[in-house]
């Protein structure tokens, strides 16, 4: 019979107690300095309101016009600024606390990175602009440069990309990851803010692409559903010292790589205009040219 009243809110007490004691002790998730943390949903918000700033005639609920373009610009930036703003600086006092950061930041760091941010909008959709060219030009099956916008996860996937890339670059802490992960969970498309990505950049498909932290990708490339540019196993000892080290590949310009191919490694670089098959797993370089197709090592 069910349990009511009394003894099912005693049992409840009994159990949050549990739950409270599981926080004692250096377990390194025991954190409970939350309000020095940034706030996940909150930067993930103000990731919302600079997608509609490089897309805004696909965001907007009202028509736009160079009359009214401004305000609707504003009525975005400002409310991404001060969240972003906020946010950084929680991410800088907390690293700075736990001193993994070892210079002090001035006086308004956030404040400038976040403009700088900003000021690089424009360049940014000049990039993202190639990226959805790329998208339409190398699939056939895209009716619409807007269909692309609209449908493409890939291009949500390299849209969070580029933004967290100018924060990554600007040695902003975790609020980068939080956005490509974020997109990652609504994508399926796995891309480090660290990695470095050329223009008219395309992943067809796309669910199950990982991109690894150090990998450098030229210009014109495309991959399919299912690839990863990733990094060899190391040793648990030799951990802390991969973390400085290049440990993810290199594809020059005009690559193809199709669906579930695994290329790994610092030193592995496929050349200029190499065509990769699918499932292929490469762990040594290719000269510029090349089509791997089968098993490869």
């Amino acid at each position: 019979m069910e349990r009511r009243g009394p003894q099912r809110h005693q049992d409840l007490e009994d159990v949050i107690d549990v739950i409270t004691a599981s926080y004692d002790g250096d377990d390194e998730i025991n954190i409970l300095d939350s309000a020095d943390l940034p706030n996940k949903r909150a930067v993930i918000a103000a990731f919302n309101h600079i997608m509609p700033v490089l897309y805004m005639g696909f965001y907007s609920t009202r028509a736009l016009n160079r009359t009214n373009l401004r305000y609707a610009l504003s009525e975005h930036l400002y409310p991404a600024q001060d969240i972003l703003v906020e946010q950084i600086c929680r991410a800088i006092r907390y690293h700075e606390r736990m001193g993994r950061i070892k210079d002090q930041k001035p006086e308004g760091w956030s404040e400038d990175v976040v403009l700088r941010l900003f000021k690089k909008i424009p360049e940014l959709r000049r990039a993202l602009n190639t990226d959805v060219l790329a998208a339409y030009e190398g699939d056939p099956a895209a009716s619409s440069i807007e269909e692309v916008v609209f449908s493409y996860p890939s291009l949500q996937a390299i849209s969070a990309y580029r933004v967290a890339h100018e924060l990554f670059l600007d040695g902003v802490p975790m609020i980068p990851r939080i956005i490509t992960e974020h997109a990652h969970s609504k994508s399926g498309i796995d891309i480090n803010p660290a990695a470095r990505i050329g223009e008219s950049f395309f992943i067809d498909h796309g669910t199950g692409v990982v991109i690894g932290a150090t990998a450098i990708i030229g210009n014109h490339v495309k991959l399919y559903q299912g690839v990863t540019l990733g990094a060899l196993s190391v040793s648990k000892e030799d951990i802390d010292g991969a973390r400085g080290r290049k440990r993810h590949p290199t594809i020059e310009d005009d690559v193809t790589i199709y669906a579930g191919a695994s290329i790994h490694g610092g030193d592995t670089i496929i050349g200029k205009g190499s065509v990769i098959g699918g499932n292929v797993w490469l762990t040594k370089s290719v000269p510029p040219g090349s089509k791997i197709f089968g098993r490869a090592k």
